[in-house]
């Protein structure tokens, strides 16, 4: 379980045959078998030393995420898994990517940036209107909802520290709706109860 609050920039350094290697001061916190969100996606460390740590990533993970578009160089989002005693100062984020979605257009709006995001169908049955989703692991609020798409707004902080301040129109991300959406549509539709 994560938050979306991201912790630190890591540098992928490679992927190879499903193997990702990232460069990063977080590896010293972390032990084999321990998870952490990768731009979103949680991945089970399997070495981890203070300059970084090691992941294999399953083709399941590579067709469900942006994670196989990466190169070496990248920068990527990092979170290390909630602690019971830690603030949540997101919201809950699963790290289990829902759809990846691609960047339409970014507009300065003051000293914020609107982030336009096309998502497939399906998706967006599970966004609301100044509800949560997670973008390349990065707990956003939804400004707005369109034909298709969904426009978070970010601010310098949030654009400074995460892979989103790289992000341009064509860009693939993870998207993570809220998982309780989910739970709410499973439950109406197993009780047999309609939305009003």
């Amino acid at each position: 379980m994560f938050t979306g609050l991201v912790q630190q920039l890591g540098t992928l350094t490679s992927l190879d045959g499903g193997r990702l290697e990232i460069e990063t001061t977080l590896g010293a916190e972390l032990a084999p078998g321990d998870s952490v969100a990768v731009n979103g996606a949680c991945l089970t460390a399997t070495t981890a030393s203070p300059q970084g740590f090691t992941a294999d990533v399953m083709e399941e993970t590579l067709r469900r995420t942006a994670l196989g578009d990466l190169r070496a160089g990248d920068p990527v989002n990092l979170e290390l898994a909630l602690r019971a005693a830690d603030r949540l100062g997101g919201h809950f984020v699963q790290g289990h990517v829902d759809a990846v979605g691609t960047v339409a257009s970014i507009q300065d709006e003051g000293f914020a940036k609107l982030v336009e995001i096309e998502a497939p169908d399906g998706l967006l049955r599970y966004v609301v209107e100044k509800g949560s989703i997670a973008v390349d692991g990065v707990s956003l609020t939804v400004a707005s909802l369109g034909e298709g798409t969904f426009v978070v707004s970010l601010i310098p902080e949030t654009l400074e520290r995460t892979t989103l301040g790289r992000a341009a129109p064509g860009d693939s991300v993870n998207l993570e709706v809220d998982v309780l959406a989910k739970y709410v549509e499973r439950l109406v539709a197993s009780t047999g109860a309609t939305a009003r």
